[in-house]
């Protein structure tokens, strides 16, 4: 406890707020998903980016053969690097470090 500063908590909700605002900001557009799912294991999908919650956001993906898929990941998933979500028509990562 004695290594804990105040300042420590208020740095990383900005960055949370920082990757709310960013994905809000590209809802509608086409983004490629690298979500670590662990033991070694990636996927990588593309989709849309539906909608924008307080928590979580939500990636619709085509999976072929006329069905739609909904998949969410959490704000913090972006921050721990667990997702990687980068724009489908240029390379920028919507990812804060």
């Amino acid at each position: 406890m004695d290594n804990w500063k105040e300042g420590d908590c208020l740095l990383e909700k900005n960055s949370l707020d920082k990757i709310r605002a960013n994905v809000e900001n590209c809802v509608g557009q086409k983004v490629r998903l690298k979500a670590n799912k662990g033991r070694k294991k990636t996927t990588i999908r593309e989709g849309i980016i539906e909608s924008a919650y307080p928590s979580i956001f939500v990636v619709k993906i085509d999976g072929g053969y006329n069905s739609i898929r909904r998949v969410s990941y959490s704000y913090s998933d972006i921050l721990t690097e667990t997702v990687e979500v980068t724009l489908c028509n240029e390379e920028t990562k919507i990812q804060i470090s």
